[in-house]
């Protein structure tokens, strides 16, 4: 408004530069609050009244003409300034009631558990939500501590309402079934009542107990990665692979039980397919075993923020699929500093 009232003075009324005045409610309205933009007009309309008796303009109604210009445009900020208030009001409700919907379905996991450390990173791919299709907790149980990360087919509610079923029902087998199957069986039929058609969850149970290995019972799920503290990199894959959590009406055998190798020294990288399937501008995918390295931080938090940030870096934009990971690591080798 000061430069549109400086050029206007040293070009003179023949110019026309008047009208331009109404800037300044204008932009007011996308940025300040209705009565920031209100006081701002009521100031662009005292302008406008002062150069157009200056410039002898209201003789010829080009100084009312003007005038008007700028009370309609002040009334359309002053609009817009008050719809915009209400949008950021519901986005900031909206966002509170994720933020709730996420501590009970993904609750903190704990960063330790008997000999073993945990970090957890989740990245949803929608820009307004916390929360979406991928799963993960951890449990204590009298067997040791068992884990979960899956993923659900889709997104929107209807995902997020089938994984807080699937972790309803891990939560209570974990602590009540003898065995990682009788737990994934628990799952099956709880997941099977809730969903219909086609729909499926793929998922990667594990347990760790006090032996020098962990059993798992993967569900069409990509096998974790096993980083040892040799700097050997692998896949904790299963020796057949099975169908889905959800998938039953199909016949096929339950998958198997299987045990992996994991002592002293040896991390264990759970995750959804939003990380190995995220895509760079020339379509590579993520190439999750060769970042490994990126694992090496004794804290496995900041370790595991290295890899997030490596993947957003990669993908050069925000993530089309959610992503999770879920780190597990022994204390004795990694967290000897922050016992």
């Amino acid at each position: 408004m000061a430069v549109v009232s400086a050029v206007d003075l040293t070009a003179g009324p023949g110019v026309g530069f008047l009208p331009l005045v109404s800037l300044g409610p204008a932009f007011a309205g996308l940025v300040g609050g209705w009565r920031r933009t209100a006081m701002i007009g009521l100031a662009a309309c005292l302008l406008c009244v002062g150069l157009g008796m200056y410039n002898d303009l209201f003789e010829s109604r080009r100084g009312l003409t003007a005038l008007l210009s700028v009370v309609g445009v002040t009334v359309a900020g002053v609009a817009a300034a008050v719809m915009r208030q209400r949008r950021e009001a519901e986005l900031a409700s909206v966002r509170s009631i994720a933020e709730v919907a996420q501590r009970v379905l993904l609750r903190p996991v704990p960063r330790g558990m008997g000999p073993l450390r945990i970090a957890v990173s989740y990245t949803s791919a929608v820009a307004e939500a916390r929360i979406g299709g991928d799963l993960y907790e951890v449990v204590t149980s009298p067997s040791g501590v068992r884990i979960i990360v899956g993923d659900v087919q889709g997104k929107g509610l209807e995902a997020v309402e089938s994984a807080a079923v699937v972790l309803g029902a891990f939560r209570e087998a974990a602590h009540d079934e003898p065995d990682l199957s009788a737990v994934g069986e628990r799952v099956e039929r709880a997941l099977s009542r809730h969903l219909s058609g086609e729909r499926f969850v793929t998922a990667v149970l594990a347990e760790i107990g006090d032996g020098p290995f962990a059993t798992m019972l993967n569900f069409g799920h990509p096998a974790p990665l096993i980083v040892r503290p040799t700097g050997a990199v692998g896949f904790a894959a299963p020796p057949d692979r099975s169908l889905p959590l959800g998938l039953t009406v199909h016949g096929t055998e339950p998958p198997l039980p299987y045990k992996v190798p994991f002592a002293h020294g040896d991390q264990l990288l759970f995750y959804t397919d939003g990380v190995t399937e995220t895509r760079d501008a020339a379509g590579h995918f993520y190439p999750l075993d060769d970042r490994a390295s990126l694992l090496k931080d004794p804290d496995p938090e900041a370790a595991l923020r290295s890899v997030r940030e490596d993947l957003v870096e990669h993908a050069d934009g925000p993530l089309h699929d959610d992503a999770a990971m879920l780190l597990v690591r022994y204390r004795t080798v990694y967290g000897r500093a922050r016992r």
